[in-house]
């Protein structure tokens, strides 16, 4: 029995000193001078590939951002999106920031930051509305016409916030936001990042309400257990919604147009 004991102790001794010894993923980060960041490009504006070869995207400016204030080197992981999290389980990127939706579900794989964006349902707004127009609520009307998209969770959000407009129900989102655009329809409900870039590119034409009304957060993931990481990157996150960084890179990706020439 003291045998047992001794050996035990000495189990508990060496996995404590093995755990002791691993480096977090900020020493990692700073030992090896770069920040290894997943996404899967492609996601406009979060994430994209230019006609160069370079990736640009809202994501990608803020992870760049974010290695340029340690001093260390961004390093891009492009990973196919079923593949995103096993790659930074196995320590192939030190985070993703990708665009990824906070579910129970991944929670349950890895640890989310605060939500540094919140999409979902928004309001393309044709311009004869605007001042008239200032929420969602406004257009539960029967006077005010919505345009949607056939199996949509915009049509499901128009279905349950606006059950007293008139729904038109379209094939596709090319067709719905031009309704809204021709004067044909009132407004378009659906997905924020679409919609951002729709008046972007048809300003004069469409108002975008880009308070979303459904609720979808994006966080930063890492993995589980990394309170350190987690701790700095909220932080991180903290500063540049305060000093006024992010609302500048929000801005370039999601009320103006021009990155567009970049990739088309």
């Amino acid at each position: 029995m003291k045998k047992m004991i001794q050996a035990a102790a000495l189990a508990v001794s060496l996995f404590a000193a093995t755990s002791t010894m691993a480096d977090t993923t900020l020493q990692n980060i700073s030992k090896s001078g770069e920040l290894r960041v997943c996404f899967d490009a492609g996601y406009m504006p979060f994430e994209m590939k230019a006609k160069n070869g370079e990736f640009i995207g809202f994501d990608i400016d803020l992870g760049q951002m974010l290695a340029k204030a340690i001093d260390v080197k961004f390093t891009p992981v492009n990973t196919s999106w079923d593949g995103i999290i096993p790659a930074l389980l196995t320590n192939k990127c030190d985070v993703i920031m990708g665009g990824m939706t906070i579910t129970a579900k991944r929670n349950m794989q890895v640890n989310f930051t605060q939500p540094y964006v919140v999409i979902g349902q928004s309001i393309l707004l044709n311009s004869k509305l605007a001042g008239t127009v200032t929420s969602y609520r406004d257009l539960n009307d029967a006077k005010y016409t919505i345009a949607t998209k056939l199996g949509t969770t915009g049509i499901v959000a128009a279905e349950r916030f606006l059950p007293n407009a008139k729904k038109n129900k379209f094939e596709t989102t090319a067709d719905a936001a031009l309704e809204v655009s021709n004067g044909k329809a009132d407004a378009f409900v659906y997905d924020l990042p679409f919609n951002a870039i729709y008046a972007a590119q048809n300003k004069g034409q469409v108002v975008h309400l880009d308070q979303p009304f459904t609720f979808e957060p994006l966080g930063f993931a890492v993995r589980q257990g990394d309170a350190d990481f987690l701790n700095f990157l909220n932080n991180y996150l903290n500063q540049i919604k305060g000093d006024g960084t992010y609302d500048r890179i929000y801005n370039k990706w999601f009320k103006s147009a021009s990155w567009l020439s970049k990739v088309q």
